[in-house]
């Protein structure tokens, strides 16, 4: 295997970027580990990832102040 880590999010794109919309008040959990299912949001799928490789990799989470 190469050095790549997303091995399934949109492969025949040169790059996967995603453009979200927060509204005041709201919170969001975005997946950084590339391993959910419900890519660009997180769904826990890091760790499992950490527990099997030893990493130490989370969400990146975004508040937004009302």
């Amino acid at each position: 295997m190469s050095g790549k880590i997303n091995h399934k999010i949109e492969l025949d794109n040169p790059k996967v970027a995603t453009t979200d919309t927060i509204e005041p008040g709201q919170k969001v959990v975005y997946c950084r580990c590339w391993k959910s299912a419900t890519f660009p949001k997180c769904d826990g799928a890091h760790n499992k990832h950490n527990q099997e490789t030893g990493d130490n990799v989370g969400p990146l989470i975004v508040n937004v102040p009302k």
